[in-house]
């Protein structure tokens, strides 16, 4: 008999779109929550629009961002401003454990769906909004997404060449880390509250807040008066510590050495060069005073390599090294990933079989999986309010045909 999922009996109305909220919902429904995610025909998620397509056709049904970041759901359209839909929502509401949104602050109060509203008919209910900068303070009401929330908590301000404009961290990072997992614990805990009391919370996570917690050393440097800068790829401690070229187009190794030992390992993997034996190398303060130089030592030693083959040799001398992967490398050339199994291919009705992220925690009595692939838009509208609300079928059609269901 298969173990009960952890979050099974737990229903999510999931009131989120874009990237953090489903993110988060997403971590909720592949560990057994029931997440149905309230979506509009007319002002869809916004990465339902967003490349890469299946087959590179555009379609509502065919984004594989929005597909990766939604298993496990299901999706049911609603006007919600209009009378019936708002009341639709509301008794789905009340069958619910859980409500989550990322709107600006105010946007589920004039829908007649904020907090106040909501405990009037679910007094223990769990309420989750994602303001990007809060719900008070002078930038209450500004808008964005994970570029700016990353340049307003100062993560593209530390990212790149200190003599060259600031270049992010190549993905909205703080939609796919901080904030949906410190949002996904937020809720656990009040889960776990109401368990124990019977009370049900509001939970007001500020973005921008969540991500300042990812540059905490930067914080505290500054604190002590000191400006930090942007250091590519170095670091304060460890040198040599960046990419090196290896042999092929555009192949590189990270190697980070730390202590005296690892350079003498990366001396022995590179055949011992004459330079590796300087005697200003041979101490850490040495070598990170000579670091731009070593780069360019250590670069001319390295091109000749393939990159695999030497992140092996300095990983068995216990240096730190990984070849550097592009998105084909890491799905299709990357055998620790491959041997764990981390990817999982699911059926999709309109995209056929496809390419998802697996779980990267791993519970050993009670670990969740992907329970089904991305829903289709308002796929479950039926199912939703015919068995699950008991709706009549007469007023579901109704409605379906006034627009107010899809």
């Amino acid at each position: 008999m298969t173990a009960a999922l952890p979050l099974e009996g737990v229903r999510v109305a999931d009131f989120t779109w874009v990237g953090a909220g489903p993110f988060l919902t997403k971590l909720l429904a592949d560990h057994g929550a029931d997440v149905i995610k309230v979506e509009s025909r007319t002002r869809t998620d916004p990465i339902r629009s967003m490349v890469p397509f299946r087959d590179g056709k555009p379609g509502t049904d065919r984004s594989g961002y929005f597909a990766n970041r939604n298993s496990s759901k299901r999706s049911i359209c609603l006007d919600l401003k209009h009378p019936e839909g708002r009341r639709v929502a509301l008794d789905l509401i009340a069958r619910s454990n859980v409500v989550a949104n990322n709107f600006t602050p105010g946007t589920m109060d004039r829908l007649g769906l904020g907090y106040d509203e909501v405990r009037e008919i679910r007094p223990d209910i769990v309420y989750l909004e994602m303001p990007m900068q809060g719900a008070s303070g002078p930038h209450r009401d500004f808008r964005g997404y994970g570029l700016t929330i990353a340049a307003a908590g100062g993560l593209l301000g530390l990212s790149g060449y200190p003599d060259r404009p600031p270049v992010g961290t190549g993905t909205n990072y703080p939609d796919h880390v901080p904030n949906p997992l410190h949002g996904a614990v937020a809720v656990l805990a009040a889960l776990r509250n109401r368990q124990r009391t019977g009370q049900g919370e509001y939970i007001e996570l500020a973005q921008l807040e969540s991500t300042v917690n990812a540059i905490g050393p930067a914080l505290l440097a500054a604190s002590a008066g000191h400006q930090p800068e942007r250091m590519a790829n170095d670091d304060v401690v460890a040198a040599p510590h960046g990419v090196y070229p290896c042999s092929g187009v555009d192949s590189w190794c990270a190697i980070a050495v730390f202590t005296n030992s690892q350079w003498s390992g990366l001396s022995r993997v590179l055949g011992t060069p004459a330079w590796a034996g300087r005697a200003d190398l041979a101490d850490e303060p040495g070598r990170r005073s000579s670091r731009r130089e070593l780069d360019d030592l250590l670069a001319s030693a390295t091109k000749s390599w393939d990159a695999d083959d030497l992140a092996a040799a300095l990983a068995d001398t216990g240096v730190p090294a990984s070849p550097v992967r592009d998105a084909d490398g890491v799905l299709n050339h990357d055998p620790q990933l491959q041997a764990r199994g981390h990817w999982v291919r699911l059926d999709h009705p309109v995209m056929g079989p496809s390419v998802y992220d697996g779980i990267p925690y791993r519970l050993s009595r009670t670990p969740g999986h992907l329970r089904g692939p991305a829903p289709l838009l308002g796929g479950d509208s039926r199912a939703v309010c015919v068995e699950l609300l008991g709706m009549d079928e007469k007023t579901y059609e109704a409605l379906a045909e006034e627009g107010v269901i899809g």
